[in-house]
């Protein structure tokens, strides 16, 4: 037999592989171009992060010319839409270390946790009993809002069996008031001092600042807007509240398993999410460390490219007319969350500084 004839009954890893490649190869176009127009003076300094563009430029081309490409793409943006946005979020860890929780101390954790359980807890009961949102839509806002933006709806959307329109509308909601979240609190600092009533100083701002905007690229502009003191504070505040994201999504895992029985009567199994414990073992690689600087910063990079394809890859699989049947209803949780992280993020800030 020759080897022609063997190739015919051995399997090939390129055969598995070939009908990925058109549709990786578009996410990865859009990705490319995401972090390009990220990289610009315009997007830095209104902190839009790639990811957000990314899934921006999918939904452009999902809505106009995918369709004529999607029997052809879609092996691949399926793969980019669950492997490499598991990976991207495994790779997150190095963003952050253990040390990193040192130096916020017991208090700036304390706010971030309250934070976290507030916001998402007001989310899952302003979502499904007063604006009468589909759950998964009323987690996935409140995960973006409560933890770290985009990066939070992404990794909980397969913990709540997100549907695509559901996570697009969540990370939409991040944008906008992650936006101007960018503006506001700067003006707040300064207006709170021109008039005296601001009783936090500008390292204290920066830990308020960090433990309630939405993504880290919004913390960066916020606190910078302030100054380098607020600044610091704010980014390894915002790095600790982004920590607080595996164990939120394993209690979450475990809380929908309970809620969902299976049919035999029992109760469904917990949906582990490997990736969460993923993102903790890297994190605690970091802490300790040993990966060269180059190195390091080659797989920060890898990670964005990883995170900006998956979400490139969500953009194409949302179409316009599922985010307008969603309504007004997810905007208004939204700025509902929004208010509650800037008046209830303050008193919690405000009541834990007191006491500590």
């Amino acid at each position: 037999m020759n080897l022609p004839t063997l190739s015919r009954y051995l399997p090939s890893p390129l055969a598995d592989w070939r009908p990925r490649l058109p549709g990786l190869l578009l996410v990865g176009l859009l990705a490319a171009a995401s972090l390009w127009l990220a990289g610009g003076r315009w997007a830095q300094a209104h902190g839009v992060s790639a990811l957000t563009l990314s899934i921006l430029g999918g939904i452009v081309v999902g809505n106009s010319v995918y369709a004529g490409m999607a029997g052809l793409c879609e092996a691949g943006v399926g793969f980019a839409k669950h492997w490499l946005l598991r990976a991207g979020i495994v790779l997150y860890g190095l963003r952050l270390t253990f040390q990193d929780i040192g130096q916020v101390g017991p208090a700036g954790v304390a706010i971030d946790v309250l934070v976290v359980a507030s916001t998402f807890g007001l989310a899952c009961w302003l979502g499904t009993r007063v604006f009468k949102l589909q759950r998964d839509t009323a987690m996935l806002i409140g995960a973006g809002s409560a933890i770290c933006g985009a990066a939070a709806v992404m990794a909980a959307g397969p913990v709540v069996r997100g549907r695509a329109s559901a996570v697009t509308v969540a990370v939409s909601t991040v944008v906008v008031f992650g936006t101007l979240a960018m503006f506001l609190y700067p003006a707040l600092y300064r207006f709170g001092l021109d008039h005296g009533w601001l009783a936090m100083d500008a390292r204290q701002f920066g830990v308020y600042t960090g433990a309630t905007v939405h993504e880290v690229a919004q913390v960066v502009a916020a606190g910078r807007a302030v100054g380098e003191a607020a600044a610091d504070t704010a980014v390894i505040t915002k790095m600790v509240r982004v920590m607080l994201l595996a164990p939120f999504l394993v209690l979450l895992s475990a809380a929908l398993s309970r809620q969902a029985p299976q049919a035999g009567g029992g109760r469904a199994p917990i949906m582990v999410p490997w990736f969460a414990f993923g993102f903790v073992v890297v994190a605690g690689l970091n802490s300790l460390h040993l990966l060269p600087g180059s190195l390091h910063a080659a797989l920060l990079q890898l990670d964005t490219i990883l995170l900006a394809m998956a979400m490139a890859a969500l953009g194409l699989a949302t179409q316009v007319s599922a985010l307008r049947e969603a309504g007004l209803k997810p905007l208004l949780l939204a700025a509902c969350l929004f208010a509650w992280l800037v008046i209830g993020g303050g008193a919690i800030h405000r009541g834990v500084t007191m006491l500590g």
